[in-house]
C-alpha cells in the first residue's frame, strides 16, 4: 500500500507552521501571550552570545518583533510561569510541564553522578549537604556565592570548583531549582521554596511510560512529523528505544502513521505524522513575504541535517572553529523569507557608538538578490536594531557577496 506523501512545500509549510513561522510575525509578546508562544514551541534555548542579541531574545522577536527582553524575565523570575532546565541544552520551559521533568531529574542525576566522577571532579558529593544547608540559612545563591575556599582545576569549563559541581548537581537532579540570572549567572534555590508542592518531585506518583507518551506526542505535534530520532532529540529525555517502542504502540492504535515526504533534493523519507498531516499542510495559509533573520539556536534550525534536508540549507555556527578556518562568520545569522532560506548574514551590534554593523551577507545559490530584496532586509533590520539597542545600520561597502 503506497504511503501518503508530503511534497517539499506543504512539508515545509507544516513544519514553519509548527514552529510559529509561518503567519505574520504581529501580536502582542507580554505575559499570556508570551507564554502561549513558549508553549506553542515547547521551550526556548538560552544562550549568552550577544552579538546582536540573546539566542532566547531573537527567538522570541523573529516571531513576535513586539517583544522585548524584560518581558522573558518577568514571565520567567517574577511570575514563575517558565522553569530553566535542560533538553537539548539549557532552556526556559512552561511551569506546566515540570512534572514530565521528574524522570529527567532521575536520569541525570545518576548519568551525571557517573560521568563527573570520571571527569574527576573531586569532592562535589561531598558538598551537598553543606550546598542545600547554605542555601536553607542564607537564601539563593550563585556559584560565586559558596566554595570560596576551595580550589579550582585549570580554566575553562574545568575551572569548577567542588561546590560549583555540586551546585549543577543539585539542580540538575531537582534538589534545586534556578530561579533566574544576573547577567547570565544562574542563581539557585531550594526547589521546595520556588516550586508550588503539588508539582516538586515526590508529590506525584512518576511512571516513566507516561512521561513517555507525553514527551513523544508534544515532541510530534510541535514538529508535525519526525522520525524517531529526532522525536527523541526534541526533549533529549526520553531513549531511542523508548521512542521507538511508544511509535510502534502508538502507530498500532491509529494515533500517528508513517507517511513520506519529499526533501530539497528530491529524496523521499520516511516519518512518523498523525494522521490528518496532510490537511494540516494543505489549510497552512502562504507565508508572509517579509525576511526575518534568525538565531542560529532557533528551534527550527537546531537540528542541522533536517534544516538541509527541508529547506536545501546547509549551516554550521563557527563560533569554536578557528578564525583562519572559518567560511563565512563566527556568528552569521540565516534569513528566512516566506518559507525559504534565502541566506546568512553577518552582523555585529557595535553599543558604544550605536551601531549594526554588517560586514557581509550571501545569498542562497541560484537566488536572485534584488532591491526589493534589499528594501525588505533593510526594514527588518531597522526593526532588529531596536532590539539590540542600537541607533541606526550600517553597511560594509562590498556586504553583498556571492555565494559560496
Amino acid at each position: 500500500m503506497a504511503l501518503q506523501r508530503l511534497d517539499n512545500r506543504a512539508a515545509r509549510a507544516l513544519f514553519l507552521d509548527r514552529h510559529g513561522l509561518a503567519e505574520q510575525p504581529i501580536g502582542p509578546a507580554r505575559g499570556g501571550d508570551l507564554l502561549d508562544l513558549i508553549t506553542r514551541l515547547g521551550f526556548v534555548q538560552l544562550d549568552s552570545i550577544n552579538t546582536v542579541a540573546r539566542a532566547h531574545d531573537l527567538i522570541l522577536f523573529s516571531r513576535r518583533p513586539a517583544y522585548r527582553p524584560p518581558d522573558l524575565k518577568r514571565l520567567y523570575e517574577r511570575d514563575r510561569a517558565l522553569f530553566e532546565h535542560w533538553t537539548h541544552d539549557a532552556a526556559v520551559i512552561p511551569m506546566a510541564f515540570y512534572p514530565h521533568w521528574h524522570m529527567r531529574f532521575e536520569r541525570d542525576a545518576e548519568m551525571l553522578r557517573a560521568r563527573w566522577e570520571n571527569w574527576r571532579r573531586d569532592g562535589f558529593e561531598g558538598r551537598f549537604t553543606a550546598v542545600l544547608d547554605h542555601i536553607r540559612d542564607h537564601g539563593p545563591v550563585s556559584s560565586s556565592d559558596v566554595g570560596k575556599d576551595e580550589e579550582k582545576k585549570s580554566g575553562g569549563w574545568w575551572d569548577w570548583h567542588p561546590s560549583k559541581t555540586a551546585l549543577e548537581y543539585l539542580w540538575r537532579s531537582g534538589a534545586l531549582t534556578v530561579i533566574g540570572r544576573e547577567g547570565f549567572q544562574k542563581r539557585y534555590d531550594l526547589t521546595e521554596r520556588v516550586i508550588e508542592e503539588h508539582l516538586c518531585p515526590g508529590a506525584l506518583d512518576h511512571d516513566p511510560m507516561a512521561t513517555v507518551d507525553w514527551l513523544c506526542n508534544a515532541a510530534l505535534d510541535r514538529l508535525g512529523f519526525a522520525t524517531t530520532g529526532e522525536l527523541a532529540a526534541f526533549w533529549d529525555s526520553a531513549s531511542p528505544a523508548e521512542v521507538r517502542h511508544w511509535a510502534g504502540a502508538a502507530e498500532a492504535r491509529g494515533e500517528v502513521e508513517t507517511i513520506e515526504i519529499t526533501c530539497a533534493d528530491g529524496s523521499l523519507r520516511k516519518v512518523l505524522a498523525r494522521p490528518d498531516a496532510l490537511g494540516q499542510a494543505s489549510a497552512v495559509p502562504p507565508a508572509p513575504g517579509r525576511i526575518r533573520v534568525l538565531s542560529p539556536f532557533d528551534p527550527a534550525l537546531r537540528d542541522r541535517k533536517r534544516a538541509e534536508r527541508l529547506f536545501g540549507f546547509h549551516y554550521r555556527i563557527e563560533v569554536f572553529v578557528p578564525e583562519p578556518k572559518r567560511v563565512y562568520g563566527y556568528y552569521v545569522f540565516p534569513l528566512l523569507e516566506g518559507d525559504r532560506l534565502i541566506g546568512r548574514i553577518d552582523m555585529k551590534a557595535h553599543r558604544e557608538c550605536g551601531e549594526l554593523r554588517v560586514r557581509a551577507l550571501w545569498p542562497e545559490r541560484g537566488l536572485r538578490w534584488s532591491p526589493a530584496r534589499t528594501r525588505r532586509l533593510e526594514a527588518e533590520l531597522d526593526r532588529v536594531r531596536r532590539l539590540a539597542g542600537v541607533d541606526q545600520v550600517i553597511f560594509a561597502k562590498d556586504w553583498l557577496r556571492d555565494p559560496l
